[in-house]
């Protein structure tokens, strides 16, 4: 999956400031699992609601490592209990599939259309070693909204939030 088919996947009839939660897992769903967790996900914003009114929520497992749970908000806000819902339905899939989407420590980059984890204190040596580089993708997971997740989800490392911790090799031109 490329950034643009990213595009067709998340729905166009919510509003851009949508609010969007990315849940990392610790591995990739094999291909059963993740129609799996596709069914649990769409169970669940199918009858999301917050304070008794339906949610416009979506959510879906993308690469088959990441959950991303979407909230369009233009008519009924997320509180913090309809959002504590969503919580649970990651903490039910850790469970069930004994994985773990709360590791903060673990960075994922997009090598050969292919997500591939890092932990987050092998990076450098990673990009000393050219296994990755400055322009390398890394999922940045810290988006918030509709625009974001489109836009900043997928972006080189040079640009990301961690370009500024790691040093890179200044090549000859």
């Amino acid at each position: 999956m490329l950034t643009q088919d990213l595009t067709e996947l998340i729905p166009a009839n919510f509003h851009s400031s949508s609010r969007v939660w990315v849940y990392q897992c610790s591995r990739a769903f094999i291909e059963k699992e993740a129609r799996e967790v596709n069914e649990q996900l769409e169970q669940f914003y199918t009858q999301w609601q917050a304070h008794g009114a339906p949610v416009k929520g979506w959510a879906q497992l993308l690469f088959r490592q990441f959950v991303v749970i979407m909230a369009d908000e233009s008519d009924v806000h997320v509180s913090g209990c309809s959002t504590d819902s969503s919580v649970r339905v990651i903490k039910s899939l850790e469970r069930q599939y004994d994985v773990n989407f709360f590791d903060r420590m673990m960075i994922t980059f997009l090598r050969n259309d292919k997500a591939e984890m890092l932990p987050f204190g092998q990076v450098q040596y990673a990009l000393d070693k050219g296994f990755i580089n400055q322009d390398t993708l890394l999922f940045n997971n810290v988006v918030g909204t509709k625009k974001e997740l489109l836009t900043e989800w997928l972006i080189p490392l040079k640009d990301s939030w961690l370009g500024s911790r790691v040093t890179f090799k200044v090549t000859a031109e």
